[in-house]
């Protein structure tokens, strides 16, 4: 599995011109899964980026995480992750998960993430999206739990 997370004043998302959520400080991620990936990398991935030193503290140094804050979170669902363009100039998706495995995965993932954040938002799979973040700082960490787990 492998995640982009960036820290965020705000955050929202639309298919078609319809709304479909919105969140206000905290992080965006976005979230690929990976073909053999388990609950277990989703749950390595949904620790660390909760508990990632990323928000600054009253000396303005990045020590508090996520639950320290209170921040919210945006699930997005993104399979292009796994892009492999090491050949040719088109990028191969064989590494990404079949849609219906990826989609439990995702829906788990943000399941658990509503038992350890305040507000959890997330975008519509498979769709066609429009994603609007306003970054802070910037601060954008890669995570990929086959590196880490």
């Amino acid at each position: 599995m492998r995640a982009v997370v960036q820290r965020i004043h705000r955050a929202k998302v639309e298919v078609a011109g319809r709304l479909v959520s919105e969140t206000g400080r905290g992080v965006v991620v976005f979230l690929g899964v990976e073909r053999g990936d388990s609950e277990a990398e989703a749950d390595y991935l949904l620790d660390k980026i909760v508990n990632l030193r990323i928000f600054e503290d009253e000396a303005g140094k990045m020590n508090l995480s996520l639950v320290d804050t209170g921040g919210e979170m945006m699930v997005i669902s993104q399979f292009t992750l796994l892009g492999d363009c090491r050949k040719g100039r088109r990028p191969s998706f064989y590494q990404a998960e079949e849609p219906g495995v990826a989609k439990g995965l995702y829906e788990y993932f943000i399941a658990r993430a509503a038992e350890r954040v305040r507000g959890v938002a997330a975008g519509e799979f498979q769709a066609m999206m429009t994603i609007e973040v306003m970054n802070d700082g910037p601060v954008t960490i890669l995570l990929d739990s086959k590196r880490n787990f």
